[in-house]
């Protein structure tokens, strides 16, 4: 059973993994890596997320913090991200 995958896409401004299935907590080093390695642009397309902990959800509110571009966020995440921004302030 595949829980996770990151399929990326390299292109003239910058780098696109879509990530697929269920995101959980042992997943965000490996993501942070990748990012890190992308030296350019990074665009995390969330189309096919299923599951997210708060970890993941903490993770992301930073990364796009820090510029990275979240793509067709499912609204459940959009949300969550939304009530951590809130819980930090």
């Amino acid at each position: 059973m595949m829980t996770f995958r990151i399929d990326a896409t390299a292109g003239a401004r910058g780098v696109a993994f879509r990530l697929i299935g269920r995101i959980q907590r042992e997943n965000v080093r490996d993501l942070e890596e990748q990012i890190a390695a992308a030296s350019r642009s990074v665009v995390l397309d969330l189309d096919e997320v299923t599951l997210v902990d708060v970890d993941v959800v903490r993770f992301l509110k930073d990364a796009e913090g820090a510029g990275v571009e979240l793509r067709n966020c499912p609204a459940f995440i959009r949300t969550w991200i939304e009530t951590e921004r809130g819980a930090g302030r």
